[in-house]
C-alpha cells in the first residue's frame, strides 16, 4: 500500500499543479468571511464600526491599551488588549484576546510565538518617543516619524517627512474574530457577518477539520497615500510588481508542496514571507504582517493602493516601516528579523544536481568530467536515492558503500557534496522508534503521533517547535556527517509535505509543542525545520559557517539558509518567471535564492538550457537541478557549441566570484538585496517601478539583463537614469552603450557597467572557488562623466566567522585610491582596466598589494578598445 500510494503521487507529479487540490478564497471560510465583512462595510453608507479603542497608557518603553468590540446582542464589550512599542525605530502593535475558550488537547490562548522564530536574537525597544494623550486619540513621534491614533472608529494616520504616507484601518475592514461555541454564534455574530464554515471545513479535502476553537480570524486594511506600486508577499510565480486582485483571487501565503506550479499565478507556493514594499518618490514603506496561519492578502490598487490582510487565527501583530528608500527599508526589516548570513564562498559557486546521481561512481565521474572538459564547479548533489530505502542518516549499502572514500576525493580538489534530509522519518528504523518514543513527533488531534505519507510511505515528523528536537537532532547529524568537512545539507519537503494531507500538507488540526495547533504554526514549520538543522551543523563544527538549502520559509529564514523556487519545468516561460520570482525575495530579505537551471520537470532544448545557464549565473543561489525521469543533462552533454557557451557562462560566475561575495558582505551588513531592482537606483524615475527583467547585483554597478526569449536576436537595456553606462557583455569592456537596440548572439551574457563604478574580478581558471584563494584580483573601473568611481572588496577565509577585510576603492583626478579596513589580508592585483567615455588603458602587474592603504595614479594610452584576451 504504502508502494502504491508513492507511485501515484509521483504520476500526479508529473502533470501541470491541480488547482482543485488548493482552496480559493470562496473555498475558505475565513477568507470568504473576511471579503465578505470588507464588501458589506464598503456598501452600507453609515457604517457604524464596533471597535473602538477604550484607553492608551504609556509605561517606559512601552503604549497599552485595550480595544472594545460591542455586539448589538450582547451587555458587555469583548477586550483585546493591546500594545504599541517602538522596536529597532520601526511601529510594532500587537493586540490579542483577554477571553481564552477551553479545548480539549489544544492551547487556549491565541498563538502569540511567531517572532519566536522571525525575529533575530536581541531585537530591542525604545524609550525614545513622545506620546500627547487627547479626548479621543493620542499622539506618537518618533524620530521622523508621527502617528495619529483615533479611537472611535479606530485609525492609525502616519506621517513622514511632513506628509501623511499611510493609514491603517481607513477602509473600517478590522475584524476579529472573537472565540465563541456553536451555541453562542447567534448572540456573537454582527449584521456584516457571514457565518460560511465557522465550526466546520466544507473543502473536499479537509472536511475532517476539527476546529477545536471555532472562528478566530483576524483582518485589517493598510492604505498607502500616493503609492501605487508594491511589491513582496512571496512565493508566488508572478511579476516583480504585485497585481491589483479587486477581480480575482487574493495572493495566498500558506506553504504547500505546489508541484508543477504555473507562472502568473498567486496561488501559494513553498514559502512565506509577509512583507509587503511599496515605493514613490523619497518615500517607502514596509508592511510586516507577524502572524503564521494561512493568510491572503488582496491589493487594490490606484493612485492610492489598500492592502487588506486575511488571516485564519493568531494574534493582530504588524510592524510598519517608514523610510526615504526601499534600501533603507529593508536595512530597517533586518534590524527586526535579521539580514542574511554571510554563505561560505563554496555556495556562491556553481552547484551541480539531479534526482539522483546513482551511486559514488556515477558521482565520481560527474566529478571528472567537469574537470576534463575545464568546467569549474564546487558542489555536486544527492538527492532522497543514495538513503537506505529513503532512510534518512543512512546510506544505501550498495550504491553507496564507501561515503568516506568519495567525500575525500571531492575534498582532494576542493569540492563539497550536499545530502538531503527531510523532516518526514520512514517508521519502523531507529531514529523514527526514537523520536516516538521520546515524543518527539507531531501530533494528531486527539494528541497521538501523526502517520502519514511521503516518499518512504509511511512517516512520522520530527516536531522541531519542540526545544527538545535539537540534541535528538544534533546527535543524528553528528552521527551521519563525521568526519567529512565538506558535506552539507538539503532540507526539502519541509513545508510540510504530506502525500495523503489535505492540500497536500498537514492536517490543521494537528498538534505541535505547547499543544498549538497546526493551522497556527504551518508558515514557520519549514524555518523551524532548517533551524533545528542549521543549530546541529553550528554544534558540530561551531567555527564554520553552516550551508543549508530549504524549499520552505518565513521570515527569518535568510538568517540561516538559502532558498531556491521549486519544482519547475522547461519552458521558457519559466526562465523568465525565474527573474521576478528572485527579485522579489531580494526585496524582502532572503537575496540567497535561486531557480533550478534547465527546469526541474521536462528536458529543454540546447538553446534553452544554454540560455538558462547565462541567465543562472546571476542567481544569487546557482544551480542545476533535474528530475528523475529527465534526461542527462551535464554541461559536456549539450555538445558544441552549447558545452562553451555553458563553459564560458559557469567561468563569469565564478570570475565574478569576488563581486558577489562582496555583494553578499554588504547585505549581510545591511540588509540590500544581491541582486536589485532597476527601481532601487532611482526611484524618481516612473517607468522604472515595472522593470522586473533586468536588475543590478548589489551596489556594484553590474547591470544586467538575461536574454529569456527563444531565437531572440536582439534585446533593449532600459536605463534608470541618464549616467554613462559602458557596454560590458560577456564580462569584456567593449565601448560606452548608446542605447536603442542591442544585437546579440547565442554566446552572448549582455550587461553594462554604470559609470562611476569599480569591480573586482578573479580571471584566473581554477577548478573550484576554494583553488582560487590565492589567485591575484583585477579591478575594472568604469569613469563616470567626471572622471570618477568608487568600489568595493571584502575577502575573508571563506568558511569561518573570522573577520575579514574591507578594502574601499575610489578614483579622483587619475588617482586609484584603496582604503583597508580590517586585519592585514593577502591580496594582489594582476591587472587595471580603467575606461572613460572616450578612452581605455590597462596596468598590468601593478605590483600592489593591500597591506596597507596605497594610491596608484594613472594616465590614458591613445585611443583604443580592450581586446577579449586582456580579461
Amino acid at each position: 500500500m504504502k508502494l502504491f500510494l508513492t507511485i501515484i503521487f509521483i504520476i500526479a507529479s508529473v502533470n501541470a499543479v491541480k488547482e482543485y487540490l488548493f482552496k480559493s478564497c470562496s473555498q475558505s471560510g475565513f477568507c470568504n468571511r473576511n471579503r465578505h465583512y470588507a464588501t458589506e462595510v464598503s456598501n452600507c453608507e453609515n457604517f457604524q464600526s464596533p471597535y473602538s479603542i477604550d484607553s492608551i497608557k504609556v509605561d517606559n518603553d512601552t503604549i497599552t491599551g485595550v480595544v472594545f468590540k460591542h455586539l448589538p446582542q450582547l451587555d458587555h464589550p469583548i477586550q483585546f488588549p493591546f500594545e504599541i512599542s517602538i522596536l529597532e525605530g520601526n511601529f510594532r502593535f500587537k493586540l490579542t484576546e483577554k477571553e481564552n475558550l477551553v479545548a480539549k488537547n489544544v492551547n487556549p490562548v491565541r498563538y502569540n510565538e511567531t517572532e519566536k522564530w522571525a525575529f533575530k536574537q536581541g531585537v530591542t525597544k525604545s524609550s525614545n518617543f513622545d506620546v500627547s494623550l487627547r479626548d479621543n486619540e493620542a499622539r506618537v513621534i518618533y524620530g521622523d516619524h508621527e502617528v495619529l491614533i483615533q479611537y472611535h472608529p479606530i485609525m492609525f494616520v502616519f506621517k513622514y517627512a511632513g506628509k501623511e504616507q499611510l493609514r491603517i484601518n481607513d477602509k473600517q475592514f478590522l475584524n476579529i474574530e472573537h472565540r465563541r461555541t456553536r451555541d453562542e454564534n447567534d448572540n456573537n455574530m454582527l449584521p456584516q457577518e457571514s457565518d460560511f464554515n465557522m465550526f466546520s471545513d466544507s473543502f473536499q479535502d479537509s472536511k475532517f477539520d476539527t476546529l477545536p476553537l471555532g472562528p478566530e480570524s483576524i483582518g485589517l486594511d493598510f492604505t498607502l497615500l500616493g503609492f501605487s506600486n508594491l511589491y513582496g508577499i512571496p512565493e508566488h510565480a508572478d511579476s516583480l510588481l504585485l497585481r491589483d486582485t479587486s477581480s480575482g483571487e487574493p495572493y495566498r501565503l500558506y506553504n504547500v508542496d505546489i508541484f508543477e506550479y504555473e507562472p502568473n499565478s498567486r496561488l501559494p507556493m513553498y514559502g512565506s514571507i509577509s512583507l509587503v514594499v511599496a515605493a514613490k518618490p523619497d518615500v517607502s514603506i514596509g508592511i510586516f504582517w507577524l502572524n503564521s496561519a494561512d493568510t491572503y492578502v488582496d491589493i487594490h490598487k490606484s493612485k492610492s493602493s489598500t492592502v487588506h490582510w486575511m488571516s485564519e487565527n493568531g494574534i493582530l501583530d504588524f510592524i510598519v516601516i517608514i523610510e526615504k528608500s526601499p534600501a533603507m527599508v529593508n536595512s530597517q526589516y533586518g534590524k527586526v528579523t535579521g539580514n542574511t548570513q554571510l554563505p561560505p564562498l563554496f555556495s556562491l559557486g556553481y552547484h551541480q544536481c539531479r534526482w539522483n546521481y546513482n551511486d559514488e561512481k556515477d558521482v565520481l565521474d560527474v566529478h571528472a568530467k567537469f574537470d576534463e572538459y575545464e568546467i569549474p564547479y564546487d558542489t555536486i548533489w544527492l538527492d532522497i536515492e543514495y538513503t537506505d530505502e529513503k532512510k534518512y542518516f543512512t546510506w544505501h549499502k550498495e550504491n553507496f558503500a564507501t561515503p568516506e572514500k568519495m567525500l575525500r576525493e571531492l575534498y582532494r580538489t576542493g569540492r563539497n557534496l550536499v545530502a538531503i534530509i527531510d523532516p518526514h522519518i520512514k517508521t519502523g528504523y531507529d531514529v523514527s522508534d526514537e523520536i516516538i518514543k521520546k515524543g518527539l513527533t507531531m501530533k494528531d488531534s486527539n494528541n497521538n503521533t501523526y502517520y502519514g505519507h511521503c516518499w518512504p510511505g509511511e512517516s512520522v515528523w520530527i516536531d522541531t517547535l519542540n526545544p527538545n528536537s535539537q540534541s535528538f537532532w544534533d546527535k543524528k547529524h553528528k552521527q551521519f556527517m563525521t568526519p567529512a568537512p565538506n558535506i552539507h545539507l538539503w532540507n526539502d519537503m519541509n513545508e510540510p509535505s504530506v502525500f495523503n494531507g489535505p492540500e497536500t500538507s498537514a492536517p490543521k488540526d494537528n498538534l505541535h509543542f505547547g499543544q498549538w495547533e497546526h493551522r497556527s504554526i504551518h508558515n514557520v514549520f519549514g524555518l523551524s525545520y532548517h533551524e533545528t538543522t542549521f543549530n546541529s551543523l553550528l554544534n558540530r563544527s561551531p567555527e564554520k559557517r553552516p550551508f543549508i538549502l530549504t524549499r520552505s520559509y518565513f521570515a527569518g529564514s535568510q538568517r540561516t539558509a538559502a532558498m531556491w523556487t521549486g519544482d519547475n519545468m522547461s519552458k521558457w516561460e519559466y526562465l523568465k518567471i525565474s527573474i521576478p520570482m528572485v527579485l522579489t525575495s531580494n526585496v524582502v530579505g532572503m537575496p540567497f535564492a535561486g531557480a533550478d537551471v534547465g527546469g526541474f520537470f521536462g528536458n529543454p532544448s540546447s538553446e534553452l538550457l544554454t540560455r538558462w545557464y547565462q541567465a543562472g549565473i546571476w542567481y544569487p543561489f546557482f544551480r542545476a537541478h533535474a528530475h528523475i525521469d529527465s534526461r542527462r543533462r551535464e554541461p559536456w552533454l549539450a555538445g558544441e557549441p552549447y558545452t562553451q557557451y555553458i563553459r564560458d557562462a559557469i567561468r563569469l560566475r565564478y570570475a565574478l566570484l569576488p563581486l558577489f561575495y562582496t555583494s553578499f558582505y554588504e547585505a549581510s551588513k545591511t540588509g540590500t538585496p544581491v541582486i536589485k531592482p532597476v527601481f532601487y537606483e532611482n526611484t524618481h524615475n516612473a517607468d522604472s517601478y515595472a522593470i522586473d527583467d533586468e536588475f543590478f547585483i548589489g551596489n556594484s554597478g553590474l547591470l544586467v539583463k538575461p536574454v529569456t526569449d527563444e531565437g531572440a536576436k536582439e534585446i533593449e537595456f532600459y536605463l534608470p537614469d541618464d549616467k554613462v553606462y559602458y557596454d560590458f557583455t560577456n564580462g569584456v569592456l567593449q565601448g560606452v552603450y548608446k542605447g536603442g537596440k542591442k544585437p546579440v548572439q547565442l554566446s552572448d551574457i549582455p550587461m553594462l557597467l554604470k559609470g562611476g563604478s569599480i569591480i573586482p574580478m578573479k580571471t584566473r581558471y581554477r577548478r573550484s572557488s576554494k583553488l582560487m584563494k590565492s589567485d591575484p584580483y583585477t579591478l575594472v573601473i568604469a569613469l563616470d562623466e567626471e572622471g570618477s568611481a568608487s568600489g568595493k572588496l571584502y575577502v575573508d577565509d571563506g568558511e569561518t566567522f573570522a573577520q575579514g577585510t574591507e578594502v574601499i576603492f575610489t578614483v579622483d583626478n587619475n588617482i586609484i585610491n584603496a582604503k583597508k579596513i580590517g586585519p592585514t589580508a593577502s591580496i594582489s592585483f594582476e591587472k587595471i582596466i580603467i575606461a572613460s567615455k572616450d578612452q581605455t588603458t590597462t596596468l598590468n602587474n601593478p605590483k600592489l598589494d593591500i597591506n596597507s592603504d596605497w594610491s596608484l595614479p594613472f594616465s590614458f594610452d591613445s585611443h583604443r578598445k580592450i581586446e577579449h584576451d586582456e580579461l
